[in-house]
C-alpha cells in the first residue's frame, strides 16, 4: 500500500512530476545528453507550472467573483446527505488510476488507438467522478472498481482519438490531441461549424477599427470582457437587494469596488498571458520528448494534453465563445428554472475552459458562424448536462458538479450511473 500510495500521490497525481518523468524517460530512450534530459525534464516542469499558475490567476482571481456572484443570486441548490468521496474511497480512486492508465499504454501499443493520456489531474478527476456516480447508485467493493476502471480507461482510449481529427484541424499538424472533458462540447461545436459555417472566415482574421485596434490583443479583450460583466454583475447584486462589497469580500478594507473590478478583469489578462506563455513551453518539451517513447516503447503514440494547449491558436475565439456561451447559458438556466432536482447556477469555469476549446474547434471547422453557433449551442447543452447529471450525482458531488460539471464529467457520469443502477 505504501508503494501504490507512492505511485498515486507522488506521480500520477501531481501533473509536473508526472509530465516530467514522462520527458525525461523519453529523452533517455532517445539517448540524449545528459545536459539535454536534466533540460527537457525540468523545462518540462517549469511550463507545466508557468501553466497551471495561468490557469489558477484566471479560475482564483479574475471569474471566481462572477461565480460567487451568481451564487449569492440564484437559491441554493439542495442536496442529499453528501459522501466525501476523495476521503471515503482515495484508495479506490487511486487503484482505478493505476489499471486504466495500464490499459490506456496497453491498447496504445496493441492498436490502432495511439493516443496515450498524460493530462495529470485528469488521471484523478475521472476515476473520482466515476467512483461518485457508483457509490451514488449503491455499489460498493469489487464491482465499483472494476466498473471505474472500465469506464475511466475506456474515455481515456476514445476521448482523445475522437478529438485527434478535430485537434488536427486547429493545429494543422498531429504532434498531439486533447485529453480533457470538453470532447462532448468540442465534437458538437466542431460538426456545427463544419454544417453551419465556412472556416476562411477566422475569428483570428476579424477587423476592428482603428480607433479599437488595442482589441487585437486577446489579453486586452479578455480583461475588457470580464470588466463589463462584472460591471453588470454589480448592477443585478444591488437590484436584487445584495451588497456587492459584502459578496465579493472588500467591505471594510481600504479598497473600493473601482479596484476590485479592475484587479480581477486585470488578472484575467494576466492569466491568458502566462498561460499561453506556458503552453509554449510545454508543448516545446513534452511533444518532442514523447517522440521517444513512441518510437521505442509505444510505436506511433501521440500524448493526449490538456485543453490550454490549443489556446494559443484561436484566442479570439476563446474570449468570443466564452462570452456567448455564458449568455446561452444563463438564458437557459432562467427559463428551465425548476425543471431539475437542482438549482444550477453559471457554470463559469466549464464555459471559459470546455467551452472556450470548442469554440476553438469550431472556429477552426466553420470560422467566425462555427465559433458563435458551436458556443451556443453546447452552453445550453451544458446546463441539460448538469441538470439531468443531478439524478445520479446528488448523493455524493453534487455541489462540486455544479461548478466543474456540465461537459464530459456528466455525460459519462450519467451513462455509468445508469449501468450501476442495473448492476446494484
Amino acid at each position: 500500500m505504501n508503494i501504490l500510495n507512492f505511485i498515486i500521490n507522488e506521480i500520477f497525481n501531481q501533473g509536473a512530476i508526472f509530465l516530467s518523468l514522462i520527458a525525461m524517460i523519453g529523452l533517455i530512450l532517445q539517448k540524449k545528453s545528459f545536459t539535454d534530459i536534466v533540460r527537457g525534464t525540468l523545462m518540462t516542469a517549469i511550463g507545466f507550472f508557468v501553466l497551471s499558475t495561468g490557469t489558477g490567476l484566471i479560475a482564483g482571481n479574475s471569474i471566481d467573483g462572477i461565480a460567487k456572484a451568481f451564487s449569492t443570486i440564484m437559491p441554493q441548490a439542495q442536496q442529499s446527505a453528501s459522501v466525501d468521496i476523495g476521503g471515503q474511497y482515495g484508495t479506490q480512486i487511486g487503484i482505478v488510476m493505476v489499471l486504466a492508465f495500464a490499459i490506456n499504454l496497453l491498447f496504445a501499443r496493441y492498436t490502432k488507438w495511439k493516443s496515450v493520456f498524460l493530462t495529470g489531474h485528469m488521471l484523478y478527476w475521472f476515476p473520482f467522478v466515476f467512483i461518485a456516480a457508483g457509490v451514488d447508485a449503491g455499489l460498493e467493493g469489487t464491482k465499483l472498481i472494476v466498473l471505474a476502471t472500465i469506464f475511466t480507461a475506456t474515455y481515456m482510449i476514445v476521448s482523445p482519438n475522437l478529438m485527434r481529427p478535430l485537434v488536427k484541424e486547429v493545429t494543422k499538424d498531429d504532434s498531439f490531441t486533447i485529453g480533457h472533458p470538453t470532447t462532448v462540447l468540442s465534437l458538437i461545436a466542431g460538426y456545427l461549424g463544419k454544417v453551419f459555417g465556412d472556416k476562411s472566415k477566422s475569428t483570428e482574421m476579424m477587423k476592428f477599427p482603428k480607433s479599437f485596434g488595442f482589441l487585437r490583443e486577446v489579453s486586452i479583450t479578455g480583461s475588457v470582457v470580464i470588466c463589463l460583466t462584472y460591471i453588470v454583475m454589480a448592477f443585478v447584486l444591488v437590484a436584487n437587494g445584495q451588497n456587492p462589497a459584502e459578496v465579493w469580500g472588500y467591505a471594510g478594507g481600504k479598497t473600493g469596488i473601482f479596484t476590485y473590478i479592475f484587479t480581477h478583469s486585470i488578472y484575467f489578462g494576466v492569466g491568458v498571458t502566462v498561460m499561453l506563455q506556458g503552453v509554449r513551453m510545454l508543448i516545446a518539451e513534452i511533444v518532442p520528448a514523447f517522440k521517444g517513447i513512441a518510437e521505442k516503447v509505444v510505436p506511433g503514440a501521440i500524448p493526449a494534453l490538456d485543453c490550454p494547449v490549443i489556446f494559443g491558436y484561436a484566442p479570439n475565439a476563446l474570449i468570443l465563445g466564452f462570452l456567448v456561451s455564458m449568455v446561452t447559458s444563463i438564458i437557459t438556466i432562467i427559463i428551465t428554472a425548476g425543471m431539475f432536482p437542482t438549482v444550477i447556477i453559471p457554470l463559469t469555469f466549464t464555459c471559459f475552459f470546455e467551452i472556450g476549446c470548442a469554440s476553438i474547434i469550431g472556429n477552426a471547422t466553420g470560422g467566425v458562424k462555427g465559433c458563435v453557433i458551436g458556443a451556443a449551442v453546447t452552453g445550453i447543452i451544458m446546463v441539460f448536462l448538469v441538470g439531468f447529471g443531478a439524478y445520479f450525482f446528488n448523493n455524493t458531488i453534487q455541489s462540486w458538479m455544479l461548478v466543474y460539471g456540465g461537459q464530459d464529467f456528466s455525460l459519462w457520469g450519467i451513462i455509468e450511473g445508469l449501468i450501476a443502477r442495473l448492476i446494484a
